[in-house]
């Protein structure tokens, strides 16, 4: 800056300062007062000091008392939370009917699998619920299909299974449009778009005067929440009776933000994490709707690397970062992904990575592109709310062979579909999506299979343990031959050596034999080449 401003600024400090001061003055200064102690000359100097350490030590155990009884309800809030259990106070004849008692769920959660666990509930949600709601992402709507969990539904009869497209406002219109027309052959497909902060059900908010024309923000805006109202409203009226409507979907498609949006209240937990909801929970709509919410299917592990990373909640931790996040990546269009991300074009997902760490600042010690946190981000990004990216509709229409024309035609009885019809198209009018430009293309794996039966998680480990047991005996066996042939070469070199006139003793040829069974006995224990130019020796 300028000698000139420098000089004002330093002026007004001082004078700012002198003004503190003369306030002051006028206040008046007052020290704090030390504690001049017990006198020597006091009677009972010692027995009132005595007194003073004892209470400073009481009030000291009073205080680490209070702050473990504090710790304590911390961590009975953490462990709440990490297991939430159903909350209205309404719903005890409910759990009742369900079998949801408390002391069963904690009870059955130590012994067994949570994967177990999981099939269990999503099981339960089935049987319970007349109406099943299958969510999907309407990014890739196909990947989020479960024709495992959608072979029980029909099975199971008389139950109604309804597609709901949610995060509707990620894709282009055209391509909402193109999806609509294609699932709605199948089954009722209704286009939602979940509102992300609802009102938190217990918290006191300030009123602040809004302006009359005021528009709200993007995320408290619900879209196909009426539609879907009308839809249950109209079943109900044709069955005569109360409804319980089961809400069913892999992991962060959104089926809590739906029942929280219909509800307009934050009655179940949601979050950037995946597979929050771990237990069945029943929200009461109305007097003769009830919305049960379910935990997410389990991923089979048979299905591809991009369908694993984006559907799976433990893929990241399974599969490494970076292969996930080229699996994502390698399905997507490279030219759209190189707009999106503004970065130059890359021959591979590692140097990929490498230029959007540079690009976003993500570096390590000594400078490094940190490329692990990069593959973390992407993959992030992709299984979150935020990324606009969609997929293709196939070409031809063709029906699973769970489904014929009786059991489309049956799926589709006693609901209004030409009312849905116009609330679908209303709900599409009213959506801002994304434009093509600035969309992602990317290409989908098609339907993604799931586990429902607790025997087809348990039979994984073993096949696991097989698996890896036979490429070990396999190895060994490999790794046996090459002894041998070395060896057999070396013991061809040592009888040329006899022929020449340097005979070995028979000490020589029992030590080789014993060299020869600690090689063969090491490989067994290592399981790794070895090195026979410096054992032999």
């Amino acid at each position: 800056m300028t000698c000139h401003k420098r000089y004002k600024i330093q002026k007004k400090v001082r004078e700012h300062h002198r003004k503190l001061r003369k306030e002051a003055k006028k206040r008046g200064h007052k020290k704090p007062r030390k504690d001049p102690g017990v006198p020597n000359s006091a009677p009972f100097k010692e027995a009132l000091l005595r007194e003073a350490e004892l209470r400073k030590q009481r009030l000291e155990e009073l205080k680490q008392q209070q702050k473990l009884d504090r710790q304590k309800e911390l961590g009975k809030k953490r462990k709440l939370e990490t297991n939430p259990d159903i909350k209205p106070s309404n719903v005890e004849p409910m759990e009742k009917a369900f079998g949801l008692c408390k002391t069963e769920n904690k009870a059955k959660s130590g012994k067994q699998n949570s994967k177990k666990l999981y099939c269990q509930e999503l099981k339960k949600v089935i049987e319970a619920s007349d109406v099943v709601l299958e969510v999907l992402d309407a990014r890739d709507p196909l990947g989020c299909r479960c024709p495992q969990v959608e072979e029980a539904i029909v099975q199971s009869g008389q139950k109604k299974l309804v597609l709901i497209l949610n995060k509707s406002d990620l894709v282009p219109k055209e391509n909402l449009e193109s999806w609509l027309n294609y699932l709605k052959k199948e089954l009722p497909t209704v286009v939602f778009r979940a509102s992300t902060k609802p009102k938190d059900k217990g918290k006191i908010t300030k009123r602040v005067k809004a302006k009359k024309n005021a528009a709200p923000f993007r995320s408290e805006v619900c879209f196909g929440k009426e539609g879907l109202w009308k839809l249950l409203g109209s079943f109900q009226e044709t069955c005569g009776k109360a409804i319980q409507v089961g809400v069913i979907g892999f992991p962060n498609v959104g089926k809590s933000s739906i029942i929280n949006s219909l509800k307009q209240e934050q009655m179940c937990n949601v979050g950037v994490s995946m597979g929050l909801t771990r237990s069945m929970q029943v929200v009461p709509l109305d007097k003769q709707i009830t919305i049960i919410d379910s935990p997410s299917f389990i991923v089979s592990p048979l299905n591809s690397s991009s369908a694993l990373a984006l559907r799976s909640p433990a893929s990241i931790e399974v599969v490494k970062p970076m292969e996930a996040a080229s699996a994502i990546l390698a399905q997507a269009d490279a030219r759209q992904v190189v707009l999106k991300y503004t970065v130059p074009g890359y021959r591979n997902s590692l140097e990929f990575f490498t230029m959007l760490a540079q690009r976003r600042g993500m570096h390590q010690k000594g400078g490094i592109p940190n490329v692990e946190g990069a593959a973390k981000l992407l993959w992030s990004e992709w299984t979150g709310a935020s990324l606009a990216y969609y997929c293709h509709t196939p070409t031809s229409w063709t029906p699973p062979p769970y489904f014929n024309e009786s059991i489309i035609v049956d799926m589709k009885r006693d609901f209004n579909l030409e009312e849905l019809e116009k609330n679908n198209a209303q709900s599409i009018k009213a959506i801002k999506g994304p434009h093509l430009a600035s969309s992602i293309l990317f290409q989908s794996s098609g339907l993604t299979n799931g586990i429902i039966e607790e025997k087809d998680i348990r039979e994984e480990l073993p096949k696991r343990k097989e698996r890896k047991q036979e490429e070990k005996e396999d190895d060994k066996d490999s790794d046996q031959e090459i002894i041998d042939e070395e060896l057999d070469e070396k013991s061809s070199g040592m009888f040329a050596a006899e022929e020449t006139g340097e005979a070995l003793s028979e000490e020589s040829t029992a030590g080789e034999q014993s060299t020869r069974s600690f090689i063969l006995d090491k490989m067994i224990e290592d399981d790794d080449a070895y090195d026979f130019s410096t054992d032999y020796v």
